[in-house]
Order: structure tokens, then sequence, then C-alpha cells
């Protein structure tokens, strides 16, 4: 389907809940059949508890995306709707997908807003816009844009964030600081069965080459499922504490394989890895993640339009 072609986007996001009550419906939803234990389950609700108005910002950061994409497209001269769909939570992509028929969509372009690929955050969200396409008579179609984990402006806006965190720390020690990019852990039979770590590697290279900071790593984070199957390593707590104990003081977390500030960055990294570092006697600076950097939203732009 060319550019040309659509009359409407569709982002496609993970989900959160909104409100107290939520938590643990949506928790339910996410973790059905994935064997997670009840305790993990728990206490993962007590992440959301805590943080302000006990809800995710996920969803109101996913549409402050669409709106800022709606403007640039607008800009451009090439007006267009822009429609969220949540995988685990509402507005469902079935609730979406209702509300695009309705307004007479007829052709959609879906962007996945998860930049690294593998089952669970590309095909999954693949397969769910099918599954409530279904559940809609008369839906619209949807293509999907490409993976955009190297798009320059992507990596542009991660390396902004990056850079803003690096201007925390003293100038005399900065260049030598390392720079630790975080993605979401997945069991490792699913990462060899995809690009994922591929996908990982290449960005991450690619904003410290465009930072010009040749010290940097990867780490993963926010593990769940079940405790007997193996996931990608080296966790962030044993990459800092690694740091702490080769005499390190400074390190900046890039969480790259997020595009939002939700829980699992206000929580995981702002929370517990940040504990992890101070105990250690490591400052942690945490790169916030892209949001609606608007480099990030040009590059959106930049898929509607099919240009690069």
């Amino acid at each position: 389907m060319s550019p040309a072609a659509i009359d409407a986007v569709l982002l496609i996001a993970f989900g959160g809940p909104t409100a107290p009550r939520e938590i643990r419906p949506f928790l339910e939803i996410v973790t059905r059949g994935r064997g997670v234990p009840p305790e993990r389950l728990e206490e993962v609700a007590r992440h959301y508890e805590r943080m302000p108005g006990s809800r995710s910002p996920l969803g109101a950061l996913t549409l402050a995306q669409a709106r800022a994409l709606e403007r640039e497209l607008a800009r451009s001269g090439a007006p267009l709707p822009v429609f969220v769909g949540m995988r685990n939570w509402h507005p469902f992509l079935h609730e979406t997908l209702a509300d695009m028929t309705a307004r007479g969509v007829k052709r959609a372009l879906g962007i996945i807003l998860s930049p690294l690929r593998t089952e669970a955050s590309w095909e999954r969200y693949q397969q769910d816009v099918t599954d409530a396409r279904a559940k809609v008579g008369g839906a619209p179609e949807v293509t999907f844009a490409r993976a955009w984990y190297d798009h320059p402006r992507f990596i542009e806006a991660v390396a902004d964030r990056a850079r803003a965190s690096l201007a925390e720390i003293p100038p005399a020690v900065r260049v030598r600081s390392p720079l630790v990019f975080t993605a979401h852990s997945v069991p490792v039979a699913m990462a060899d069965a995809s690009p994922y770590v591929a996908d990982l590697t290449a960005a991450a290279r690619a904003v410290a080459d465009r930072l010009g900071h040749q010290r940097w790593s990867l780490a993963y984070q926010s593990r769940s499922g079940s405790p007997r199957d193996p996931w990608l390593e080296p966790d962030i707590g044993d990459v800092l504490k690694r740091l702490a104990a080769n005499g390190e003081r400074q390190v900046v977390v890039v969480p790259i394989g997020f595009v939002c500030d939700h829980v699992e960055l206000l929580y995981d990294l702002d929370v517990e890895a940040h504990a992890i570092a101070s105990a250690h006697g490591l400052a942690l600076h945490r790169a916030a993640a892209v949001n609606d950097h608007p480099e990030f939203v040009a590059m959106l732009a930049d898929l509607v339009r099919g240009t690069r």
C-alpha cells in the first residue's frame, strides 16, 4: 500500500492501567498463559501502585505521540487522523478499529511502537491487529510500517536524550563514563528466533557513534515469566554492580528499547536500579525515553510518508 493510499494512521502500543482498580485486571491480561508466579504478579502490581495516581503514564504518553504526529503531518501538507490502539487495555485494538470504521476509515498504516523485533514485540502485535479486525465488521485494512530501530531520526532522538544525561556528569570524567543501553529481557529461545539482539546492538552502536562515545554496553531489564526459563542477560543490576566494582562512579543508562517513560522505566530503573547503583557508590543518570521528542515524531511522519 502506497502512502497516498492510506487515510489514517494507527499507533499500536502495549497498554496500561489508568486507575488503581484496573491494575490487577490489566496484569492478568498481560500474563495470561505465560506461567508468571502469582507472587511476581503481586510484586508488579505494587510497582504500579507506587506511580502517581496508581496508574501507568503509557496511555497519555502514546496519545501525546499521536497528537504530535497529527500536527507534523498537517504541517507538512499531508494531514491524516492518527488513532491509538492498545494490545492489553483500553482502548483495545478492536475498540479503536470500531471507531475507525465508524469514521469511514478504509486503509490505515499501523506503526508498532516497539523498536526491536521479536515475536512478543512485533509478530504478536500484528496478529492482535488481525484478530481485532475479525471482531469488527467492515474494519479498515491495516498494513504495517517497516522496522525503524535504525532510522536516523530515532537514533538522533535517543542520542539527544542520552546527551542531556551525559551533560549531568562533570566534564573531566564525562568522556570516560560508560553508557549502558537497556531493553526488555525476553526468553533466550525467543531472542534466538528473531533479530532482537541484532536490532538492539545496531541501534545502540549507532547512538554511541552519533555521540562519539566509545564506552558503551548492553543490559536487559524487567524480566518476567517463568523463573525456570533462561532469559537474556546481563541484567542491569548485575551490570551496575560490575561497573562499581571496576571503579566507575558515573553511568548513563539509556533505555533504547522503550519509547515511553512508563512503569518499566519509572520503577525498574528509577527505583530498583537506582537503589542498586547508590548502594555501590555509583551515580546513575537515566536518559529519558524518546516520548514525543521532535525527531521521534518526525520519524513517525517519515514512516507514514514512506521516506527515510
